[in-house]
């Protein structure tokens, strides 16, 4: 291939690749629900080669304490409105605030700068969900609008000008969200880091039946065990014994059951291997009408007696 072709060939795939690389983003594209995030949104170029004059940044409804920086040498400026609903921030419902925010200045083509603001993320977005911002950038004669938002499933770098995200993340160390199944609320599920050569875990929960007809758990999986058994504690004369709950355990309607150390507890029996802290295992706990429901345990530290110790 001559110099001449490749020349043109580069210079098309730089043609083709650049508009995915000067998208508008922001610089921290993660933030977590209930908590402050700033905001830094970066602006690559220009219009076509125009210098940009305007940048205007739309605030989803959930975003609130919305607070600007401002900017040597631009004019800030920002709109207000009523939110959709009331929220919580401190303690304190916010049921107005920034909807909009504007600069005004100049930025060539050539340059590259970012817009800062503060904003909380309230409750309205859970972990895993992306919040978009639309966002206009006005320059001499042109407009480029940044608001495309991509459908369920779709790849947001497959747009022409799609609208900064930020995605929701879990906070660390934050328990996962309750998880319902008919009329049962499973929450926290947990167990304990084993010794190595242990031969059984312990897993635990709070289960909550909000329906008018009981249930009863009656057993489960887990991937590093053998079986999974219902147990409990029991006080007999001066030995604290274990032995399985015969025929499950009833949830009774509106009741709250917690499976827990020292009490009613799940079993993991003939383990595979020792359960390390930090470690999330997925399983199974089976409901005699609810059926299975798949749970994740997340394994804490030693503490307390281990369940080796328990007598049978």
């Amino acid at each position: 291939m001559t110099s001449s072709r490749l020349g043109a060939l580069a210079a098309a795939l730089v043609a083709v690749s650049s508009p995915a690389l000067a998208h508008v983003t922001f610089e921290n594209g993660q933030a977590t629900p209930n908590s402050t995030y700033k905001a830094t949104l970066r602006i690559p170029h220009g219009c076509a080669g125009k210098p940009t004059l305007k940048v205007r940044v739309r605030i989803p409804e959930g975003i609130v304490a919305v607070k600007p920086m401002p900017k040597a040498g631009w004019k800030l400026e920002t709109a207000r409105g009523a939110y959709v609903r009331a929220y919580q921030v401190h303690g304190e419902a916010v049921s107005e605030g920034v909807t909009d925010i504007v600069w005004t200045g100049s930025l060539d083509d050539a340059h590259y700068d970012e817009f800062v603001f503060q904003a909380r993320f309230t409750d309205a977005y859970q972990p895993g969900a992306t919040v978009f911002f639309p966002v206009v950038q006005e320059c001499e004669g042109m407009v480029e609008e940044w608001t495309q938002v991509p459908a369920a499933g779709e790849d947001p770098h497959s747009l022409k000008a799609p609208a900064p995200g930020v995605r929701i993340a879990a906070a660390a160390g934050a328990a996962p969200a309750p998880l319902k199944a008919g009329s049962l609320t499973l929450d926290q599920p947990w167990s304990r880091a084993t010794p190595g050569g242990a031969k059984v875990g312990g897993g635990y929960l709070r289960i909550t039946n909000t329906g008018t007809a009981p249930d009863r758990l009656i057993g489960g999986s887990f991937p590093l065990a053998s079986k999974v058994e219902v147990h409990e504690m029991r006080l007999e004369g001066d030995v604290m014994r274990m032995k399985p709950v015969e025929g499950g355990l009833e949830i009774k309607p509106g009741a709250t059951v917690e499976l827990k150390p020292g009490g009613l507890h799940l079993m993991f029996v003939d383990l595979k291997e020792p359960l390390k802290e930090g470690q999330t295992l997925k399983g199974t706990l089976t409901f005699e009408k609810a059926g299975a429901i798949e749970v994740e345990y997340t394994v804490r530290g030693m503490g307390g007696a281990a369940p080796a110790e328990h007598k049978h």
